[in-house]
């Protein structure tokens, strides 16, 4: 039998703790960048089908999701620091909602 790993300690009824709460924090700053950083890469053309001989709807479809990976690649690369910046305005207004 798999023992249960006890609850992840809270502050105050129904809240998650200040690490937890940061760690959601940052990976939502850092969706943010990468969605951000994937527009930018459709604003540059990066996917955009080829004149001639590309590789038709298909390729239409699918680009969005490797601009979408490659923006996240970046984004684990250090991205802009845009990820950094949403973060600090995300803990502040939570941590004023407290």
């Amino acid at each position: 039998m798999t023992p249960v790993s006890p609850p992840a300690p809270t502050i105050g009824p129904n809240q998650p703790s200040a690490s937890t709460q940061d760690a959601r924090l940052m990976e939502a700053a850092r969706d943010l960048e990468a969605n951000f950083l994937a527009e930018m890469l459709k604003a540059a053309g990066l996917g955009a089908t080829p004149e001639g001989f590309g590789g038709g709807a298909g390729e239409d479809q699918f680009s969005s999701f490797l601009r979408l990976e490659q923006a996240k690649s970046m984004v684990e690369a250090g991205g802009i620091g845009l990820a950094e910046s949403l973060f600090n305005a995300l803990k502040e207004r939570a941590d004023g909602d407290v």
